[in-house]
């Protein structure tokens, strides 16, 4: 997949130190970050779930366009550089380019995830206990909750459930 730093490099950008929190889990802030360069250390509930490196990749995009609540804290493990998309949502409508290269990582994500899980259950198959925890959690993917009351405005939250 194409990087999107081009598409992005009108957006202000933002330095953070070793040990500067990007994002903290449980607010909310309407914007995505794409990381210019630097390392950033992602958290859910204390545990470690991801380092990102990779030039270009997207942070915050779940919460943005869930509307809900950020679910991990992201902190920069060295001197970071990310660009700001601020009012994502808005951002978005205005340039489908980024909102098709987002949808695009979302779904290589999801199908990523779904394949890693598939073949989790396959090397637990005979274990009941475990097959437990990959059938919900392939139940998850497969009919994942309503998410809760987004924090959206009114008109993003209409458009979502036209």
């Amino acid at each position: 997949m194409a990087s999107i730093l081009p598409l992005v490099q009108s957006q202000p950008s933002r330095t953070l130190r070793t040990g500067e929190r990007l994002i903290s889990e449980g607010d909310f802030s309407g914007e995505i970050y794409v990381l210019e360069h630097g390392r950033l250390l992602v958290e859910r509930n204390g545990i470690t779930i991801a380092g990102i490196a990779e030039p270009g990749a997207l942070i915050g995009e779940m919460s943005v366009l869930l509307g809900t609540d950020h679910t991990a804290d992201v902190t920069a493990e060295a001197e970071t550089t990310v660009r700001v998309i601020e009012d994502a949502i808005g951002f978005l409508e205005r340039t489908p380019l980024v909102a098709l290269h987002v949808a695009t990582l979302a779904c290589a994500r999801l199908d990523a995830t779904s394949a890693l899980l598939v073949e989790l259950r396959k090397q637990a198959a005979g274990r009941h206990e475990e097959q437990g925890v990959f059938g919900r959690l392939l139940q998850a993917l497969t009919n994942p909750p309503p998410p809760p009351p987004p924090r959206r405005g009114p008109r993003v939250t209409r458009l979502l459930h036209e």
